[in-house]
């Protein structure tokens, strides 16, 4: 018998290309690697399942597993994990100047079940101390009018949400009709250096470091899933992509620790690399997959996921994966 033939959506990440290229195979798995936006790949699949295995949003993944009969699973892979203290954005001459300013005001968002506004939404709550309903949220696209929401909602009791989709968020903030806007993508406006907008928190590294100290989160965007039935089929494919994905991140690793040649071209990057390990990861793995290294992280945002009615109920972290990647062999 041969190898299972698969399908792969991601994007073109450094620590996945080893596995999209074929330097790093499954065992028993003949896969097609395809590489697209993460936009893209997110609607394609969420609306159709396209592929086999697929990247994906971990507030949308989380939301598809806390209802009944979902039809994909997953493996605690997390191959994209960004702080969002950056997304934060405010017209510069506005009334919004520390994030405490931002209680009773209107607050613009892409969708309500985006993860960077899931996590960007639970700081404000559980460390700025602003709840849910004093805020008005409105959702629109960044840039363009139109955008809608994916996911189903339930959302909490005195939550105001209102669609707009007429106007844009950039649009709404640089009139001052919101205050502020939440964005996993920097605006165009401000790429461009559109001189009324800036970032809420403009020191956003340091403040970064200092929640990852302070909670022990460090924000899980993207995570991968399977088609419920490929893995109802093969259950074994489960550990072997989890397997590969873990073997083609650590060539990653050698790649930006390596000092004998260039092969990131940016100066300095294997010190930044050591740098950014030791501060805040003291020596251990830089960017763990498996349930347990990320316990912290995934009930963190369980939490707030469920709060937010992005979740339908209460998740544990292992209601996520199925038992066959939630331990490994040990010798």
């Amino acid at each position: 018998m041969g190898d299972i033939h698969l399908t792969m959506a991601t994007y073109d990440y450094d620590h996945v290309r080893d596995l999209g290229s074929g330097l790093v195979k499954p065992q028993g798995i003949d896969l097609t690697a395809l590489n697209f936006q993460v936009e893209e790949i997110f609607y394609r699949f969420t609306n159709a399942l396209e592929w086999d295995i697929s990247e994906m949003s971990f507030a949308k993944y989380c939301s598809i597993m806390s209802q009944d009969n979902p039809p994909i699973t997953g493996i605690p892979v997390f191959i994209s994990r960004v702080f969002r203290h950056s997304a934060f954005y405010i017209k510069a001459d506005g009334r919004i100047k520390s994030p405490s300013d931002l209680a009773g005001g209107r607050i613009g968002i892409p969708e309500w079940s985006q993860t960077a506004t899931v996590y960007a939404r639970g700081w404000l709550t559980h460390q700025i101390g602003i709840p849910l309903a004093d805020i008005e949220w409105v959702q629109a696209g960044v840039n363009e009018p139109g955008r809608v929401e994916m996911a189903h909602l339930k959302l909490p009791d005195g939550v105001r949400y209102i669609q707009e989709q007429e106007r844009s968020l950039t649009e709404m903030l640089l009139a001052g009709d919101i205050d502020a806007m939440i964005s996993a993508n920097a605006p165009q406006a401000f790429r461009d250096g559109h001189p009324d907008m800036t970032r809420l928190v403009p020191n956003y590294r340091e403040e970064e470091a200092k929640y990852f100290q302070e909670t022990g989160i460090y924000p899980i965007m993207h995570t991968v899933a399977i088609r419920r039935d490929v893995f109802e089929e093969h259950p074994w494919v489960a550990m072997n992509m989890l397997n590969a994905f873990e073997e083609a991140k650590q060539n990653c690793v050698h790649r930006l620790s390596n000092v004998t040649a260039s092969q990131i071209p940016m100066p300095w990057i294997y010190d930044s690399y050591e740098k950014v390990k030791e501060e805040l990861f003291k020596g251990g793995d830089y960017w763990p997959y498996g349930i347990d290294a990320n316990r912290t992280t995934i009930e963190a945002f369980l939490q707030y996921a469920h709060e937010q009615g992005v979740c339908h109920r209460l998740l544990t972290p292992e209601e996520l994966y199925p038992r066959e990647v939630q331990s490994a062999f040990k010798i």
